[in-house]
């Protein structure tokens, strides 16, 4: 992390919780990495873990089997993982589908899912993007029809599905009335049911820990309970409610990671020699660092800007836009640069900067393309 800053929202107990979290990556992710990426998912037993340290729902009620914290313990989570780098444990997405279930959830969504979430013991999918639809969330195809006897059969295809082949249940966007935001509803289906199948984990340009893959839903009978909150036709507002956070997550995560490439950078200049001297006595390697300091700095100080509007409620979705935006942009540049130092070791995927590199790419494609983003900051203006 940057020397002599400290994020105003930071006090001593959320620094002894950020030593856990740290310590948790640093002795299970980090030694874990490189298999991972070779088998193409995080070992179960890591959810586990995480979920006897409070680490998936720390900001939930302790009767939902969460943590009982506040949402700066989520954002110490959020910073200090993002900070390790690893992209294939998904807990994020479990966060925010915990969150769905306890904003909107009925009293019995809630008891049945949320317990099991937190500990750990279930691992759960948000299945959105489909090959014909993806930040254009109205223009979903997936249907859930329902039939006389309340139940509901969903149809349809869905891509790109993180902890697609490790989770338990998925919440579906699917299309339960008319056409438009009115006819979206947020579907709970549990991956053992008849009519839902998992297609390939797919293969990809960096994050190759994580199980992005394909799901079917063929004749997919779920109870009418499955609904999300009981109510047909608020799965687009409910989305809405809920995607800002997701957009902040991506945020807080890309300047804790610009961070790390700082520190990891400055280590190897300092220890690499060309021309019989280290590489930071070029003054080259002294500004562009210089420069990649600044700017991870200045990123710094826009995430503690979005993590200090999230704790007192008024993060808005401008904001995390812009967040989402700007610094998943900034990290690409930093990352870009500071693999440069490494020459050909930079390039070689059992060094972290080159899988910072390769796995920096999607952040400005996946949580709503940054294209989307600068669009709804252009609408606040």
């Amino acid at each position: 992390m940057l020397e002599n800053y400290r994020s105003p929202w930071m006090t001593e107990d959320l620094e002894a919780f950020a030593d856990s979290v740290r310590r948790f990556g640093r002795e299970v992710l980090e030694p874990n990495e490189l298999k991972w990426r070779q088998q193409h998912y995080v070992d179960r037993d890591v959810w586990i873990k995480a979920g006897d340290l409070g680490l998936i729902l720390p900001d939930l009620p302790e009767q939902y089997g969460g943590a009982g914290g506040t949402v700066a313990h989520a954002a110490v989570v959020i910073r200090e993982l993002g900070y390790v780098g690893n992209t294939g444990f998904g807990y994020g997405i479990n966060y925010l589908v915990g969150h769905y279930l306890n904003n909107y959830g009925t009293p019995a969504q809630k008891q049945r899912w949320l317990p099991g979430m937190a500990s750990g013991e279930i691992i759960t999918s948000v299945a959105m993007t489909e090959p014909g639809a993806g930040s254009d969330l109205q223009g979903v195809r997936t249907s859930a029809r329902q039939r006389a006897d309340g139940k509901y059969v969903i149809n349809g295809a869905k891509t790109f599905i993180t902890n697609g082949q490790m989770s338990d249940m998925v919440v579906v966007v699917a299309r339960t009335g008319e056409a438009g935001a009115k006819g979206i509803s947020l579907m709970i289906v549990e991956t053992g049911n008849p009519g839902f199948r998992r297609g390939k984990c797919l293969d990809k340009v960096g994050q190759d820990s994580a199980d992005t893959s394909e799901m079917f839903f063929d004749d997919c009978v779920v109870d009418a309970d499955a609904v999300l909150g009981g109510v047909p036709g608020q799965g687009f507002y409910q989305l809405m409610g809920q995607l800002p956070y997701e957009r902040a997550m991506i945020a807080v995560g890309a300047a804790a990671q610009m961070e790390r490439a700082l520190a990891l950078t400055a280590d190897y200049v300092k220890e690499r020699r060309a021309f019989g001297q280290a590489l930071l006595d070029f003054q080259n390697t002294r500004f562009v660092l210089a420069d990649v300091k600044a700017t991870v700095t200045a990123s710094r100080a826009f995430a503690d800007v979005i993590i200090d509007r999230w704790i007192d409620g008024t993060l808005d979705s401008a904001m995390a836009s812009m967040g989402k935006f700007w610094l998943t942009e900034r990290q690409g540049e930093v990352i870009d640069k500071c693999v440069q130092f490494f020459g050909g070791f930079g390039y070689m995927l059992e060094y972290p900067i080159a899988r910072m590199y390769a796995d920096a790419r999607v952040q400005r494609i996946y949580g709503g393309a940054n294209e989307i983003q600068r669009e709804l900051v252009a609408r606040s203006l």
